[in-house]
């Protein structure tokens, strides 16, 4: 009876996800602590985020990854990131790896129902051209192929505004970073080369002043994109740098929070998302647009971002590791004012994205997220939740979740996450029979994508090149 009843919900909202396509904009912020804005109790005044929840969804149980791009492969292809981005951490310039071409990413699967697609921002999934946007699905690419504190020292790149550059290492340590830090992932520390904007064929040189207009240069590039495309359905993936380490907000926002930099270009990114939405406003195109508002990770609270009420920090599999704020607006379709609980991933974003758009699943391969169409569109009889989520940092599982709880796999720390959701008090001892069951669960992913190291049987294999180079000389 309840598959029939269900079968009926999604017979009811298929007229919704079959009408006309709607545009879909996804704005990832880098960095962004879960209580850096208003709607999940920030400081600084975010009014244009405030309405934005206050007009759509809030998403309060929202997975990440530890740091960046993991936590990228994840929303681009709706995967865990071991199975489709093999790495330990994240990826530097020039590397030879880089997310494989042969994956399906969110553009690659819209496509084939007529959508145009732009990336504007911050990619950090390979920066040779067989891993740049254009190679998976993207008509166009505008932005920094990495994080912003992955250049020159001498030009800003590894200090905040104001501070004293930072001195370059000494030659044993530089020697020691030689043989250490080098690898198919790229270049580290002052090995790196001058910070890249890439725009098509044109490459741009970053330096500090540069720095400064990157959150205004996207938000005025992806403003012009909306308005060359309200004719036809796209979709725009808008990665920014900010609010990644070195904190650079635009002069007009320097100081303007009283707090930090960091809040500074917070209040700089809650403008950005105005802009954004207020042009869809000007040309009708709001009933038109599903956006969604996140961030890559959770925030790193020893660079002025708060996780509260969440213990933990970016790189973590603690929740103030990888829950993300995150909203989802798109005014006549998701309730206003409306706010879930539910288990929700970035890899959900691309089986989501497709449904609503008339686009394409990968039918051929492993997909790990779920469609969350019925969960925004209010049809919670037809929303099929997830019941498990496995938390990944490198190649090893170290917590997994079933419900409301949370076992950290090498401590057997077990946590209420509905009651606890700072993880403050270790339940294990009177809850051994979830213990069991916890653990169990994670035993599942040896077959799968182990509990360890970079093999297993459903990690698929990494893009690789021969002779990397980067994209501008040192």
């Amino acid at each position: 009876m309840r598959s029939l009843i269900a079968l009926l919900c999604l017979s009811a909202l298929s007229p919704l996800l079959s009408a006309e396509r709607p545009n879909i904009i996804l704005i990832n912020i880098d960095d962004l602590g879960y209580a850096d804005i208003g709607p999940f109790g920030g400081k600084v005044p975010t009014p244009n985020l405030d309405r934005m929840a206050q007009e759509g969804m809030k998403l309060t149980s929202h997975y990440a990854a530890p740091v960046c791009s993991p936590s990228r492969a994840a929303m681009m292809t709706g995967c865990y990131p071991k199975r489709v981005l093999p790495i330990p951490g994240v990826l530097f310039p020039a590397a030879a790896v880089g997310l494989n071409p042969k994956e399906i990413t969110i553009a690659e699967a819209l496509k084939p129902a007529g959508y145009a697609t732009a990336c504007i921002g911050k990619w950090h999934l390979g920066d040779q051209p067989e891993f740049l946007p254009t190679a998976q699905g993207f008509d166009s690419y505008f932005g920094i192929p990495y994080s912003n504190d992955m250049g020159l020292a001498s030009e800003g790149s590894k200090s905040n505004p104001g501070e004293p550059l930072r001195e370059p290492k000494t030659a044993a340590k530089a020697k020691l970073q030689a043989t250490q830090g080098t690898d198919e992932t790229g270049l580290k520390g002052n090995s790196q080369p001058p910070l890249p904007m890439l725009d098509g064929a044109k490459v741009e040189r970053v330096k500090a002043a540069e720095q400064h207009t990157m959150t205004r240069r996207y938000t005025e590039r992806t403003v012009s994109y909306i308005r060359e495309h309200k004719d036809k359905p796209f979709f725009l993936y808008l990665p920014h740098n900010a609010v990644h380490w070195p904190h650079y907000p635009h002069q007009d926002f320097m100081g303007k929070s009283g707090i930090s930099l960091q809040k500074d270009w917070v209040m700089e990114v809650d403008w950005c998302v105005g802009q954004v939405l207020d042009t869809l406003r000007e040309l009708q195109l709001d009933s038109k647009t599903l956006v969604i508002f996140t961030s890559d990770n959770g925030g790193p609270t020893n660079q002025g971002a708060d996780n509260t009420p969440l213990r933990g920090s970016k790189g973590s599999t603690l929740e103030g590791g990888m829950r993300a704020c995150t909203i989802a607006w798109w005014p006549g379709r998701v309730s206003g004012g409306a706010t879930t609980n539910a288990i929700t991933s970035h890899m959900d974003w691309l089986p989501t994205f497709a449904a609503i758009g008339g686009g394409e699943t990968p039918s051929d391969r492993k997909i790990d997220g779920i469609d969350l169409s019925a969960l925004l569109l209010g049809d919670r009889m037809a929303f099929k939740p997830r019941e498990t989520f496995f938390y990944y940092r490198g190649f090893a599982l170290e917590a997994v979740r079933s419900g409301p709880w949370k076992l950290h796999l090498a401590k057997k720390e077990l946590y209420d996450l509905d009651s606890d959701p700072g993880e403050a008090e270790n339940i294990a001892a009177t809850m051994s029979d979830q213990v069991t069951q916890l653990t169990a669960l994670a035993e599942t992913m040896k077959s799968d994508l182990g509990l360890d190291g970079a093999e297993a049987p459903g990690v698929r294999p990494l893009g690789r090149v021969e002779n990397p180079k980067p994209l501008i000389a040192p």
